[in-house]
């Protein structure tokens, strides 16, 4: 006999694979072929392995030569079509309850980059407002990017999605870094994911940004003394140095501190996080003396979102500052919710 029971099979004439399921006799076995059994001859039978080495072949088919000008210049795409721009992919995933009704279940989640830049990306993820998800990673160009399957439960947990963007190859007009949020409120998911039903749609998008920011330009700082004051100060004893000689001998300090540890030193990998940190506040308490130096009114400290330690140090340090006059976190259209603008008395 030339088949066994369990044997993979291909009828010649309609191209179909099946399977053996019992012999019938000698020339005849019943076969069952997309779940439909039936008796067949075994010369109208044959083994599938030729066709699977065919399409194998096919596959390892090297494409015909193109030359530059056959060659389309069509902009290459994400499997999923959204606009331009870095993108969150929400997936409803179904499941049924106890009356057979279909419920969300979970939301898959993608971070979609319909840019040309390779962007490298740290995720947090925090529930009940503590840290629950850490990821550093990096996403291509016109690429997408599994970050994880997040229950409907977890939607009653106010689940709050920070993000810091930087380029992978860096480019001194743009930002050094770029934040964003994204926090779902489960009414009205619930609904747009409704709308999705509706429409026949798989899956909700929520837009991070358009385009990679450029670099902010900062504001001079003017610190020059009123008409008269410097005459009167030279008279009472005390040294004036004039425009020129302030900007040569002690430049004022920007009106923007970043405080990530790569800014701050290129010897921060075999550190630990306690040095990490001590170093970031000595630095921020240097910077502090000198916006108080050159009588600076204004000034924003980029710490980041992280965990949220480091936000609280440079809180602390600016509560203890005589000089300080009052300092607000809010989202900043360049900085996010990653920095901290202070205000001089």
């Amino acid at each position: 006999m030339k088949f066994e029971v369990g044997d993979k099979i291909i009828v010649k004439h309609t191209n179909e694979d099946g399977v053996v399921k019992s012999i019938i006799n000698d020339k005849t076995v019943m076969v069952e072929v997309r779940g439909v059994k039936f008796p067949a001859h075994t010369d109208h039978l044959d083994f599938p392995y030729f066709k699977m080495f065919t399409q194998q072949m096919q596959a390892a088919k090297k494409p015909a030569r193109q030359w530059v000008d056959d060659i389309r210049r069509d902009k290459t795409t994400t499997k999923y079509q959204v606009a331009e721009g870095v993108w969150l992919l929400l997936f409803p995933k179904f499941a049924k309850d106890v009356f057979d009704d279909e419920q969300v279940d979970s939301l898959k989640i993608y971070l979609v980059n319909q840019t040309k830049q390779t962007l490298h990306f740290k995720f947090w993820l925090k529930l009940k407002n503590e840290l629950d998800m850490e990821l550093n990673n990096t996403i291509g160009g016109l690429s997408d990017f599994y970050l994880l399957n997040l229950d409907v439960e977890q939607l009653n947990d106010n689940p709050d999605f920070d993000f810091e963007f930087s380029l992978a190859k860096p480019d001194k007009s743009k930002a050094d870094y770029f934040e964003a949020n994204y926090k779902p409120k489960a009414r009205q998911l619930f609904q747009q994911i409704t709308d999705l039903q509706k429409k026949g749609e798989a899956f909700h998008t929520i837009k991070l940004f358009t385009e990679y920011p450029d670099k902010p330009k900062e504001k001079p700082v003017s610190f020059l003394p009123a008409e008269g004051v410097s005459d009167k100060l030279k008279a009472a004893g005390f040294k004036v140095l004039n425009n020129k000689a302030l900007f040569t001998n002690d430049p004022p300090p920007p009106g923007v501190f970043d405080l990530h540890i790569e800014k701050l030193t290129d010897s921060y990998s075999h550190m630990l996080p306690h040095e990490k940190l001590q170093l970031q506040l000595q630095e921020l308490d240097k910077y502090l003396d000198k916006l108080e130096l050159h009588f600076v009114k204004q000034a924003i400290i980029i710490h980041g979102v992280g965990s949220g330690k480091l936000r609280d140090e440079v809180h602390l340090v600016l509560n203890h500052r005589h000089n300080v006059k009052s300092f607000v976190q809010q989202h900043h259209p360049w900085y996010g919710n990653g920095a901290t603008e202070v205000y001089f008395k």
